[in-house]
Parts: C-alpha cells; sequence; structure tokens
C-alpha cells in the first residue's frame, strides 16, 4: 500500500471524508468546534483508512479496488479518530497529565 495509485489514495480519502463528517457534523463528536478539526480529521481518518486494510484484514474480496478493502478502510478511518478525539478530551479535562 506504500506505492499506491490515484484512484485508492481518493477512495481513502472519499471514506475519510465521509466518516469524518458522520463524527463531526452527525454525532458533534469533537474535542474542539470548527473547521479546522474537521480537516484534522480527515487527515487522521484517511490515516486510519490506509492502515484499515493491513491491520484489519481483507475482507470480502468483491469489496475492494486493489488492495483497498472498503470495511476494513471503514472500521480504521473510525477507530483513529474516536481514538484521537478521546486523548484530546483525556487531555483537556483535568486528567492526569492534561490542562487545568
Amino acid at each position: 500500500m506504500i506505492g499506491m495509485a490515484f484512484i485508492s489514495f481518493l477512495i481513502l480519502l472519499v471514506i475519510s471524508v465521509v466518516v469524518s463528517a458522520i463524527l463531526h457534523f452527525g454525532f458533534r463528536y469533537y474535542v474542539i468546534p470548527g473547521w479546522w478539526s474537521f480537516l484534522s480529521k480527515i487527515i487522521l481518518g484517511w490515516i486510519g483508512a490506509w492502515l484499515g486494510s493491513p491491520v484489519f484484514g481483507s475482507w470480502f474480496p468483491g469489496l475492494n479496488w486493489e488492495q483497498v478493502y472498503y470495511i476494513p478502510a471503514i472500521l480504521g478511518s473510525l477507530a483513529l479518530l474516536i481514538l484521537a478525539v478521546d486523548i484530546g478530551k483525556m487531555r483537556g479535562n483535568g486528567a492526569p497529565g492534561g490542562r487545568r
């Protein structure tokens, strides 16, 4: 997946934008509101989607484009975004090592 085709990049980007939009605008799941927070979610979501297939495996051989499997990519994007927001919320709410 290191030297991926441009269409694979775009598929991961679309997955990231959709998952980020659902979390940010639909569920209002963020540390701080605003467009910059949404854009940072897109970047982290893309990384999660990129890691999704290698980490979760290749599910349903018909639901893929080259080495991008859609369901593991969605799960990877969702997992990394939830992890990032939870870490941000823990650090901002007076948790040990966080801001007070």
